[in-house]
């Protein structure tokens, strides 16, 4: 076990190395910044000046490594834009973007396992029929669409819920919680459900495509035979069997809610990471579209390690194979 947990750790690591290294060098692409933090009346020995104090002029592999240095140091640079360091720009959005991931995750997992579950049982009612056809809408629509027709029936024709923003917040240290506020809860609603809808449909029918297929296999049917009842065949062997390809699309659907809330943060005006990134790409601000990815990365990675480590806590048949390698 603790061979493995040392050799997911070093693969993450390369993994956000390399990450680094292919978005630093995609950004030499999207643009000069200098054209954008110097104005109409500026000189080339005034270009030259800017270049040389943020570093431009430096080889590739010096800029990366510089980069490298100093985030691991937690000084992921200055903003080019707001001439503010990142760091502090960004734990004064992640707040927004984690509790709007966090809401989305916990609406996605705990109404696509139930939902699934219960279709999965119940598969030839009509309740299971009419869930797995609506579905489809999570699943076809796409992000900003779905968005766009929430805001229009409970924000502009019903008036329930607000269009934009996040409404009032309290400040409980660093942290700004929407929370404790009414008009925060209520702004935080149809962000969730635009974001977390997708994860929801796609969770919901793999567990119902899972507990189908364990349902069918032989050792359901002894313990039908054995007299067990319907509810200890359904929870107790039925729906654990089928959580570890479960935790797996999960495990990447969460790190997808926190990558992909740029849509949902720019349709509903949410300030968080992601709308700070699109703002971070029109204005070339290189310091903070590094920082970013490299943020998502991180938990991308951290993510699919503990999906990993609990896949020892849910299959024995892993650790005990683990085991026999290393005998």
């Amino acid at each position: 076990m603790l061979a493995y947990v040392i050799r997911r750790v070093f693969q993450s690591i390369f993994v956000l190395l390399m990450v680094g290294l292919v978005a630093f060098s995609m950004f030499r692409f999207v643009g000069d910044p200098v054209e954008n933090l110097l104005g109409q009346e500026r000189t080339q020995a005034d270009i030259e000046r800017v270049r040389d104090q943020l570093g431009l002029n430096d080889p590739f592999p010096v800029q990366y490594i510089k980069f490298l240095g100093n985030a691991l140091q937690g000084n992921l640079g200055v903003s080019y834009r707001q001439g503010r360091p990142v760091s502090e720009i960004i734990a004064e959005r992640a707040p927004a973007t984690l509790e709007l991931a966090g809401v989305s995750a916990l609406l996605a997992i705990v109404f696509g396992v139930g939902l699934g579950v219960f279709t999965a049982i119940r598969r030839d009612g009509f309740m299971a029929n009419f869930i797995m056809t609506t579905s489809l809408i999570g699943v076809s629509l796409p992000t900003f669409l779905i968005g766009i027709l929430l805001i229009y029936v409970f924000a502009v024709e019903l008036g329930w819920l607000p269009s934009f923003g996040r409404g009032d917040t309290v400040k409980i240290g660093w942290w700004s919680t929407g929370f404790l506020t009414e008009s925060g809860l209520k702004a935080i609603i149809l962000p969730a459900i635009t974001l977390g809808l997708y994860q929801m449909t796609l969770i919901m029918r793999l567990v119902r495509a899972e507990m189908l297929e364990v349902l069918r296999t032989d050792y359901i049917k002894f313990a039908r035979a054995r007299g067990l009842s319907t509810r200890a065949i359904n929870f107790g062997h039925a729906l654990k069997n089928t959580l570890v390809p479960v935790i797996t699309v999960t495990g990447l659907q969460i790190g997808s809610i926190i990558a992909f809330a740029i849509i949902t943060e720019t349709v509903f005006q949410w300030p968080g990471v992601g709308l700070l990134f699109i703002n971070a790409i029109q204005f070339v601000d290189i310091p903070v579209m590094a920082a970013y990815l490299m943020l998502i990365s991180v938990m991308f990675v951290m993510i699919n390690l503990i999906v990993d480590l609990l896949y020892f806590a849910i299959d024995p048949r892993l650790s005990a194979d683990a085991s026999a390698r290393g005998h």
